[in-house]
This record gives C-alpha cells, structure tokens and sequence, in this order.
C-alpha cells in the first residue's frame, strides 16, 4: 500500500517553495500520491529522506529503464490488474531478435527495416523500441563484432543475451553507457551476473525454468541489492507463458510478492514457426502483461496492429485524448487565410488538420478544449 498525501506530506521540507511547480507541499504531496509528479522535482529533500518515500510509494510492479535518452524505454511501474481499476502504465517494448550466427546480409537487412518502421497515429508516435542480441556462435569476438555493429547504427536500447558472465562482461562494458539489458541471471550463474550488473549499473534479467525456481533467484539478487530486475520464467509454450504472465502480475499486485514485483520479458519467436501465429502470441503478451516482447523479424504489417493494439490497451480510460487548447497554422497562415474552430479530441483534431492541409489553403485552427470530447459525445451530452 502506498504512502497517502498527508504521510508524504509529513516528510516533506514544508518550505512551500514551489520550485517543484505547486504553490504548496501538501499540494506536491497530494500529486505525488496521486502518481501525477515525480520526487525529484523537489531539489530540496534529503537523499534519505527521498529514498524513503520512493520505497514506500514505489508501485509493486518496479519501474525500470533499458537504454539512454530519447529512445530510453520504460517498463513495469503497474498497479492494476485490470486497466479499467485505473490504467496501465508503461507500454511493452517490441524488440528485434539477433543472433551471431545471422549472416551478415540478413543483419543489415532487419536492421534497416527496423529502423524505417516508424508510424505516427493521433500525434503518437510508434515503432519498436529494443534490439535483442543473442551470442549462438560461441564466438565472443563475433558476437562482441555484432553488438558494435547494432551500436552504430541505431540508438535504439539493447538486450544482450549471453549466459557467460565472462563474455558479456566484456561485450557489455563497451556499451554500458547505453544501460542495456542483460539476459540472463539463472540458478548457476546468478552471482557472477548479479555482480556485473552491479558493476555496469545495468539492469538484469532473470531466467528460472519454472515460476518456483525464477522467483529463488530472483529473491537472491534483491539480496545482493539488485533493484532492476526483469523476469523470464523459462516457458517456450504460448499457453505456459500466458499463465505465468498472470500468476506473476496476481503475486505482485494481490500478495505483495517482491520476488515477482518486477516487469517481465516473454518470447514469441521460439513459441511459433511463423511470423502470423508469433505476432497472434505476441498480441496476447501485449494484453497480459509482457513488458519485453521479442520477435524473429519487425515486419509492418506484423507489428503496425501489435503497436496500434498496445496503444489503444495503454491509453488512460479515464481521460480521453486531447490535443492542447492554442491557435494551430497550417501551411503559411497570413492575414487573409479563414479561421476553423473545433474541439480538442484528438482524432477530431487530426480528422479536421488533415482535411484542411490536403485543401492546401493555408488556415488558422483554433482548438477549443471541450474536456477531450468528440463533437457528436459533447452534443449528445448537452455541453
């Protein structure tokens, strides 16, 4: 159970300074009980102080980062079972699969497509987030070779996936500034891994062949002060991997579980042998609770719905799209160009721009904020 407004109150400077953007501290208070602010937005609280609070208000899914900047992808944080009980939080990561052992043509050629795959829908922007680099060759200088190939030509985030903590210690350590993810810690090799994740400050998952055995090892790396966790329960079946899903999220959420209170990684590319039934498989990941879904190939018409679906399943129930309130220009807008008004629904809104940029008359557009209603909900609701 997380700290109410008034106990994070309680630990609070009291100076209502607003240097964190609220007039008060039992305001800031009240927004990060609510999950509407951060706690470093307040430079003024102690480091134990913040360490404190962020434990006792952390959701019992943990939030972790994989990757660096503007392509840095956030998973877990969750809350619910059910979106409608509030929302999910952060959307799954759909991640390309490599491997060493790929010729060098059909590298490139993945690599590339991934890359150009990038949609926009309602001012959203869309594609897949991670690449996943897998050493089969036994050859850490190849797969050292593939990891700085892949590094060079995106920036997307990385899983590197090698069970010898000796190898990846050194593949890893020449790209630990883009915090990748480490695959995997299992019961034979958690402490070297655990003690490398430590050292590179990167996050680590964890592979258990059975949900008995994923969540001892994973209670033994809490134990050596590992916080960034993600979890594979070893199941290669599409129903197997369905089950754990919810049995992990039900043990998280239901029973405070903190072994399993991290976000998971599931495979649907050695669950199928073709692209249709992997991107079926990968679509029931996205509904139940994969937050790292790793796919043979990132073909368009396989991962457009999966990332079309996951926005629509990660979108807040509770507050309705919308586009800010201001004066839009579409084309060269001048003294003479017609003025448009509508609402701040955000597909009426991309509904309207799109009609007027292809009328190639240049306009204003005044967005009016309507409570992210669409025309026909506000006028059958008499507003």
């Amino acid at each position: 159970m997380g700290l109410s407004g008034i106990e994070i109150f309680k630990k609070l400077p009291k100076t209502n300074c607003g240097k964190c953007g609220v007039p008060t501290c039992l305001a800031f208070a009240m927004k990060l009980a609510a999950g509407q602010a951060e706690l470093d937005a307040c430079p003024d609280i102690p480091d134990d102080v913040k360490e404190e609070i962020g434990e006792a208000s952390a959701p019992p899914v943990r939030s972790i980062v994989i990757g660096t900047g503007d392509r840095a992808v956030k998973l877990g944080g969750e809350t619910v079972l059910f979106r409608h009980e509030k929302r999910f939080e952060n959307p799954p990561a759909f991640t390309l699969l490599l491997s060493d052992n790929m010729d060098e043509t059909k590298i490139a050629a993945r690599l590339k497509k991934f890359n150009d795959i990038v949609y926009e829908r309602v001012g959203v922007v869309l594609r897949p987030e991670l690449v996943a680099i897998k050493a089969e060759s036994g050859d850490a200088s190849k797969f050292g070779a593939l990891v700085e190939k892949v590094c060079n030509e995106t920036d997307a985030g990385l899983v590197l996936m090698d069970e010898d903590a000796d190898v990846l210690s050194q593949v890893a350590g020449s790209c630990s500034n883009r915090k990748p993810l480490l695959y995997a810690a299992n019961k034979d090799n958690f402490e070297s891994m655990g003690n490398l994740a430590k050292e590179l400050s990167c996050p680590l998952a964890v592979k258990g062949s059975n949900l008995e055995e994923l969540s001892e090892i994973s209670e033994k790396l809490i134990a050596m002060g590992l916080k960034d966790l993600v979890l594979d329960s070893g199941a290669r079946t599409a129903r197997q991997a369905f089950e754990d899903q919810i049995i992990i999220r039900r043990a998280a959420l239901l029973k405070k579980f903190k072994p399993f209170g991290f976000p998971t990684i599931v495979f649907p590319c050695e669950m199928a042998d073709n692209l249709l039934k992997e991107t079926m498989i990968a679509c029931q990941m996205t509904v139940k609770y994969g937050g790292i879904i790793v796919m043979s190939e990132i073909e368009g018409h396989s991962v457009f719905p999966l990332l079309l679906a996951s926005m629509n399943i990660f979108t807040d129930p509770q507050r309705p799209m919308a586009v800010d309130q201001k004066i839009y220009e579409i084309g060269a807008a001048n003294e003479t160009s017609p003025v448009l008004i509508t609402g701040n629904f955000s597909l009426t809104y991309f509904i309207v721009s799109g009609e007027v940029d292809s009328s190639r008359v240049p306009s204003y557009l005044l967005i009016k904020d309507t409570e992210g209603l669409s025309v026909l909900t506000a006028w059958a609701a008499g507003k």
